[in-house]
């Protein structure tokens, strides 16, 4: 996968740079190239990187919850209505 995901980054930064070293005469034919290798680049790249990445990560540990934000802040996790509230 990692290889996979190198060589399309590679093919849509060689299409971008072909694409601006055409001649002014081929100016759509330039565009064309470079649209084409910005859309391979965050359609089809950066995808694969994100899901390749994520793999056995928990999406719950990266949203901003209340418990999450209280960890972060160094409190002790609010105590809700329906939980039992420790005996003092």
């Amino acid at each position: 996968m990692k290889y996979i995901i190198t060589a399309v980054v590679l093919l849509s930064i060689g299409l971008i740079i072909y694409g601006f070293n055409l001649e002014p005469e081929h100016a759509d034919l330039a565009n064309k190239y470079i649209g084409s290798g910005t859309l391979v680049l965050f359609l089809i790249a950066m995808p694969l990187f994100l899901i390749k990445e994520s793999k056995g990560k928990k999406f719950k540990d990266y949203m901003l919850t209340d418990e999450n934000v209280r960890k972060m802040q160094g409190k002790k996790p609010r105590n809700t209505d329906n939980q039992d509230s420790p005996k003092k």
